[in-house]
């Protein structure tokens, strides 16, 4: 198995993202297939604010471990562990030792994860599982899939490999509603109502007339729904908006406008504290 150091590949100007130089995080988007992006990063002091993405996400450790919050849980992911993400679920991450950890992961829009797998998926059964064995074959998969992005037959055939050998042993049904939580069909109301106004103001009034109660019991069950906070799930969607609006090109500074943010500066802030990364060196990666 070939291993690339992240330090032979991490482009000039990653060191000024975190605040330590031992971290880094490279991005990559698949020129042919959209809805798919690979990330490989090295992780020793920097610590992810709760965050989501707009897909699954299928990745594994190669070394060191992570400890994340999901799900209202704590977990850990050590070396040679399978780490799986549900789309728009969100998240933390760190380091639980101090020489940090080593991920790869790609993230898969659900359409895309349906196709490649031959039907829809409504969840991974748990967002990480110890097996060294298939922890190593994931990172072979996904290393490869890195130098074969240009090249679609291949990188399309390794695709399939990964995910009928993670669908085949971790996915699993949509999880029962816990007690006390809204109500899927009013959920998804609130959850419409906020993607149609990241670009504003929005207060828990707003969202509780939505879904037609008071404030403050309608916090309650949105955290009991969700485990985070309206204000947190907010944020969250604003950094993944963001994210899929730089990489369309559209410059920093409109990004932040479009996403209810005062200025380039606080999109910065944002994007550094979610995903360890600034909008201009996301654009770069992305481009290179």
């Amino acid at each position: 198995m070939n291993l690339t150091d992240l330090s032979t590949e991490r482009p000039q100007g990653v060191p000024e993202v975190f605040e330590s130089p031992r971290d880094s995080a490279l991005y990559r988007r698949v020129p042919h297939r959209s809805g798919v992006e690979l990330y490989r990063a090295e992780i020793v002091h920097h610590a992810f604010a709760p965050h989501a993405h707009d897909a699954f996400g299928i990745g594994a450790v190669e070394w060191g471990i992570e400890r994340f919050r999901y799900q209202g849980s704590e977990h850990l992911a050590g070396p040679g562990s399978v780490v799986l993400m549900d789309e728009d679920e969100l998240h933390t991450g760190r380091a639980d030792t101090h020489e940090g950890w080593r991920y790869r992961m790609i993230y898969l829009q659900g359409d895309v994860l349906a196709e490649v797998g031959g039907r829809p998926l409504a969840r991974f059964a748990q967002p990480t599982v110890d097996d060294p064995a298939q922890g190593r074959q994931i990172t072979a998969l996904l290393d490869a899939l890195w130098h074969q992005a240009d090249d679609p037959l291949a990188f399309d055939s390794l695709l399939a490999t990964l995910v009928d050998a993670v669908l085949e042993r971790h996915s699993s049904s949509a999880p029962a509603r816990p007690a006390g939580a809204l109500a899927p069909e009013v959920l998804a109301r609130v959850r419409d109502y906020i993607e149609a106004h990241l670009d504003g103001t929005i207060r828990l009034d707003d969202l509780a007339t939505v879904a037609g109660q008071s404030p403050f019991h309608f916090l309650r069950r949105f955290k009991a729904a969700t485990r985070h906070t309206p204000q947190v799930f907010v944020q969250a969607r604003r950094g993944a908006r963001a994210k899929a609006l730089l990489a369309q090109g559209l410059p920093p500074a409109e990004v932040a406008a479009a996403v209810g943010l005062v200025d380039q500066p606080h999109l910065n802030r944002l994007l550094r504290k979610q995903f360890g990364i600034t909008p201009g060196l996301y654009q770069r990666q992305l481009r290179a």
